[in-house]
């Protein structure tokens, strides 16, 4: 079975270099077929490739395949080796089985676009990206992977490069992330240094004997490991780029926030566990940097009026659980998290896209209206990817994976009750934004025309991962109801278990109480937009305020562009005639002095010409008997 790790990415790998080399020669039904046939012959792959994990688990808990040597130089010695245990077989079951939905609605929802052969070609180089970043078994092909997430990130956000704000949006999306990619590359710098190893499973046997729990050296590659994860999933204070990353099309939003680019911090700090547990500073931070990020994004959340932009800041919310849970040690509720979260994340992105398309790129909430008689198939699903996100009791998939880190960010050795009101009351404020997106959009009056009725192959996988938004969950139950541990069984075989605090609080009263906090979001949204046009924050100057305050992001873009572009700016300004630039000017005029010398000759002058062939023809004789 190991043998066929390869075919995972290289099936995907393949895709993008035959669209790229002869994507302008192929047909669109061609082109449709490589495009999500490599990605859905990957997730067969993997699919089976899971079920054989669980029926016959490999030989010490993981299948490996070495590939070729990379290069030696010196004691650095690195492979292209893949490695798969059963934290990777959650994430690369996740990207090419919610990857291969996207990318089957893709070739529909992209149909029309001149570009369809390069749309294909980065989604391609996208998934395998992600898979190579999660199958490495060594951290510098991580690495390459990271990278690969980054510029295919760059140029699915400017796809429609010839509106300004898309190229804006994607550069601010490669240029911030590019701060937690430099934090990341010398925290790599400094494990080798320490180590003498990149290797995954190396570092994680020789950290505990060669770091002292605690200590500085341990902190400082942790903060660094951190900062990369921070970036590439949006967490405070590197969050701004997410937002702007809407002006993509809607399935490369899809597969950013629900499968590929956005978890990957999550997986760099689940994978180095080890490290991490060795310096309890850094998991408090990563601990109080999820809960501080799920209640900043969800508050902007409650107030956008962009279908997308909502969808985005409640992605940056939810990772903020992932991060939350990672950081009190639940290791578990965080990945499962991550699972439940693709799933509902991937349908609300991909519905929104079928609702924009239909109402001809209309985005506005407060323009759309009484859509579920319209499209009854697209409201039906896009409810339920809503409960789960709200964490409906019982009958959603978000619920299951919520309640545990609710549960464990108070019960946890490393949680606290301050961690756990935060993340209840981000709890509330979901359910409260999800209730007033999916009464505004699908309720009320219709302020729009339905220009045409989606296509019945954008159904179909909105229909899958409806399915998995509500089921996806029953698989892990709480510790009080059952008590079914069918995920945890298996990702803790690499994970550590969550150690938990000797005094703990009733888990059915964490639980009831979490319940009808979501429940309370869920009755106040209605209340507030149930056949109304939404709350009047003009109604005073500190609402009107407020609003405008959460609508900007916490104005963290103006904040940064207050501290950071305008003194650089004045700098650049100040500094723009320093003496290199006068070397550089001086070089560039005497160049053109030179050219306007040596130009003299070139005058179109036949005689000339003959005089001065001549002339040099007389020079070398001359020269030749002088000698």
């Amino acid at each position: 079975m190991s043998q066929l790790l390869v075919y995972i990415p290289a099936l995907p790998l393949i895709g993008f270099l035959l669209l790229s080399l002869f994507g302008r020669k192929l047909s669109k039904p061609v082109i449709a077929a490589i495009g999500a046939g490599t990605v859905c012959i990957a997730a067969i792959i993997t699919i089976g490739m899971g079920i054989s994990f669980l029926l016959t688990p490999p030989q010490g808990g993981a299948w490996q395949q070495l590939l070729w040597s990379w290069f030696r130089v010196g004691t650095l010695s690195v492979d292209i080796s893949l490695r798969v245990d059963a934290l990777t077989l959650v994430f690369i079951f996740i990207i090419t089985f919610v990857g291969a939905l996207i990318h089957i609605y893709s070739t529909f929802f992209m149909w029309r676009d001149a570009d369809y052969a390069r749309f294909f070609a980065c989604m391609n180089l996208f998934v395998c990206s992600m898979l190579l970043l999660v199958m490495a078994d060594n951290l510098l092909l991580l690495y390459l992977g990271w990278e690969g997430v980054g510029l295919c990130s760059y140029l699915l956000i400017g796809f429609w490069y010839d509106v300004p704000s898309n190229c804006r949006a994607a550069n601010k999306a490669f240029l911030i992330t590019r701060i937690g990619d430099t934090a990341l590359l010398i925290g790599l710098f400094l494990l080798f240094k320490e180590l003498g190893s990149l290797n995954i499973t190396t570092i994680l046997q020789q950290a505990p004997g060669h770091f002292t729990a605690g200590g500085s050296r341990i902190l400082l590659i942790t903060i660094l490991l951190l900062a990369g994860g921070m970036g590439k999933s949006a967490q405070l204070p590197l969050q701004t780029w997410l937002p702007d990353a809407m002006a993509g099309p809607s399935p490369v939003s899809a597969l950013i926030h629900a499968a590929t680019m956005v978890t990957a911090g999550v997986y760099l700090i689940a994978r180095m566990n080890g490290l991490f547990l060795l310096s309890p500073v850094t998991m408090a931070i990563v601990a109080i940097i999820g809960a501080i990020t799920l209640f900043v994004a969800g508050c902007s959340a409650l107030v956008q009026t962009d279908i997308k932009r909502i969808l985005a800041y409640s992605t940056i919310s939810q990772i903020g659980y992932m991060f939350l849970a990672l950081g009190v040690g639940a290791w578990s509720a965080a990945i499962f998290h991550f699972f439940t979260h693709a799933f509902f994340k991937a349908l609300l992105f991909l519905a929104a896209g079928v609702v924009i398309e239909a109402l001809h790129h209309e985005h506005n909430i407060f323009m759309m209206g009484g859509l579920r008689k319209r499209m009854p198939e697209v409201f039906i699903t896009f409810l339920a990817g809503a409960a789960a996100l709200s964490a409906l009791p019982l009958v959603s998939a978000g619920f299951y994976s919520k309640d545990a880190i609710l549960w464990y960010s108070w019960s946890a050795a490393g949680g606290s009750p301050v961690l756990w009101f935060i993340a209840l009351a981000g709890a509330f404020i979901t359910a409260l934004y999800s209730t007033r997106l999916m009464l505004v959009v699908f309720w009320g009056d219709m302020k729009t025309h339905v220009h045409e009725q989606p296509d019945r192959g954008m159904i179909i996988p909105l229909l899958i991962l409806a399915f998995f938004s509500i089921t996806a969950g029953f698989i892990e139950w709480p510790h009080n109801m059952f008590h079914l541990t069918l995920f945890s069984d298996q990702v803790q075989k690499v994970l550590p278990e969550t150690v938990m605090k000797q005094n703990q609080p009733s888990e059915w009263l964490l639980q009831g109480i979490a319940m009808l906090v979501s429940l309370s979001g869920v009755y106040l949204g209605y209340v507030l937009y149930y056949g109304k046009t939404g709350v009047r924050w003009q109604q005073s100057p500190g609402l009107s305020a407020t609003r405008n305050f959460l609508f900007s992001g916490w104005k963290f873009d103006q904040l940064y562009n207050f501290v950071f572009v305008k003194p650089f700016l004045f700098l650049t300004r100040i500094n723009k005639g320093d003496v290199i630039d006068r070397m550089y000017t001086a070089i560039a005029q005497a160049s053109i002095r030179l050219n306007s010398w040596l130009s003299v000759s070139q005058n179109g002058s036949l005689r000339m010409y003959i005089v001065g062939v001549l002339a040099g023809i007389l020079f070398i004789i001359t020269l030749q008997l002088l000698l």
